[in-house]
């Protein structure tokens, strides 16, 4: 059986604006529009888009799950109207100072692992974009390529480094 392959995304600084700590309201949310056609041009190479985002503001209670549901929404659906699906998105509602450590939580794994077995993803054939260095820690954990960005850099400056 022929395995999948995927490129997991941060969110923050890699799909939407980085503003530097949490975006705790949905009116703060701005999707990266300078990244639709390097998505675009993974999506038709074959790549799964999977999202892998630490949440801990949830934690810390400075937004609701309702609020972050109504962000991943709209992400998705900002996503979809330019021709990209969003396989999954998939994040850490702990943080250190206000839980016990999680498994989940970047530089962990856990969550890369989970999405690469539920969508028969080939971690060797696969990548991570993050703009920070957990998320390369993360990925490299997971078997699979990290690539490190710049906050609201965009992907099309590291599209060179994903095979085709």
């Amino acid at each position: 059986m022929r395995k999948n392959r995927a490129v997991f995304l941060d969110r923050d600084g890699v799909l939407n604006k980085e503003l530097g700590d949490y975006v705790c309201r949905e009116e703060d949310f701005h999707v990266l529009e300078h990244n639709f056609a390097p998505l675009r041009e993974l999506q038709d190479r074959g790549y799964l888009l999977i999202v892998i985002t630490n949440q801990g503001g949830l934690a810390k209670g400075w937004y609701s799950e309702k609020t972050l549901a109504a962000m991943h929404e709209k992400l998705r659906k900002t996503y979809r109207e330019n021709g990209i699906e969003l396989t999954e998105i998939y994040y850490c509602r702990h943080h250190p100072e206000y839980n016990s450590k999680c498994l989940c939580r970047k530089p962990g794994s856990l969550m890369l692992e989970k999405a690469a077995a539920r969508f028969e993803v080939e971690p060797s054939k696969s990548y991570f974009i993050g703009d920070r260095e957990r998320d390369v820690l993360a990925g490299e954990a997971a078997g699979m390529k990290g690539i490190l960005i710049d906050s609201d850099q965009p992907i099309s400056a590291v599209l060179e480094l994903i095979a085709v």
